[in-house]
């Protein structure tokens, strides 16, 4: 599932070629796309206006029009947005057209059919709609060491089931949440109520440095995600320990061992992320 740095990679590439253009047309062709709403509600509320910004919050890419119109997407497990030219081939398992005022066109590509696409009016019902599923965004002024410690306080989750809750950190997902807890040192299975004030300062910063990274290589395809031109992103080839078992800890030659934890496949140094004794 792309994460916090693949839409934020998908939103640089998207703003100016976006930003003060017109939808002259959205077509919705798989209607579970964007339910409860039909298709057709979409269309009304959308066809011909200005795109004036392309946003992000958490995992979600935001179209926001003139009239204060927004457009949230979810590109959940296996969705794309490609920006193709006039007359190009549509791929397969195509559920959305946006057609552009140049003759280009947007289209969202979603193999398992999970992504979603939902419609707001006003930005009060944008801030409704993310208040109630994302918490901080972690490279904001807000995701602080003191705001991050507050939020774990007393809390016996696991501190990667902690990060994977978008409630909470909203963005960060299974692979910049190994990256960042093997950047602080931290065992996966950890209860985050227990971190100490310094782990939960360097828990902080490996977040930012991680989601950071990530940013800077625009991305990291190994499953479905790519740029809106179809090209891959490169942050696989700098994993420091994700989908890395077997292979030397980069930090201190350990081999990397794969195990669960918040019910995803999960990456650690067992010597560097020392196993918390009630975790067995």
């Amino acid at each position: 599932m792309p994460e916090l740095p693949e839409i934020e990679t998908i939103r640089r590439q998207l703003a100016p070629a976006l930003e003060g253009r017109r939808l002259s047309s959205i077509r919705v062709r798989d209607p579970r796309w964007c339910e409860p709403a039909p298709p057709e509600a979409i269309e009304d509320a959308l066809n011909g206006r200005l795109i004036e910004r392309v946003g992000r919050r958490g995992k979600y890419l935001i179209l926001s029009f003139e009239d204060d119109v927004h457009l949230a997407m979810h590109l959940r497990m296996t969705g794309n947005l490609l920006l193709v030219p006039a007359g190009e081939e549509e791929p397969g398992h195509l559920r959305v057209v946006m057609e552009l005022d140049d003759g280009r066109r947007l289209l969202f590509v979603d193999v398992r059919r999970f992504g979603t696409g939902d419609v707001l009016l006003g930005s009060d019902a944008l801030a409704e709609f993310f208040a109630s599923r994302l918490g901080v965004e972690p490279l904001s002024a807000d995701f602080t060491a003191e705001a991050l410690r507050a939020m774990a306080r007393g809390r016996k989750q696991p501190v990667k089931a902690f990060l994977l809750t978008q409630e909470r950190v909203a963005g960060v997902g299974n692979i910049y949440a190994d990256e960042a807890l093997f950047r602080a040192r931290i065992h996966p299975l950890r209860p985050v109520g227990t971190l100490r004030r310094p782990q939960v300062e360097a828990l902080r910063n490996a977040v930012v440095e991680s989601l950071e990274a990530g940013i800077d290589a625009k991305g990291a395809s190994i499953d479905d995600y790519r740029h809106v031109d179809g090209a891959q992103g490169s942050f696989q080839d700098r994993f420091l320990v994700h989908t890395r078992a077997g292979e030397p800890c980069p930090r201190c030659g350990t081999t990397i061992q794969k195990l669960r934890a918040a019910g995803r496949g999960t990456y650690v140094c067992p010597r560097c992320q020392r196993r918390p004794e009630a975790a067995g």
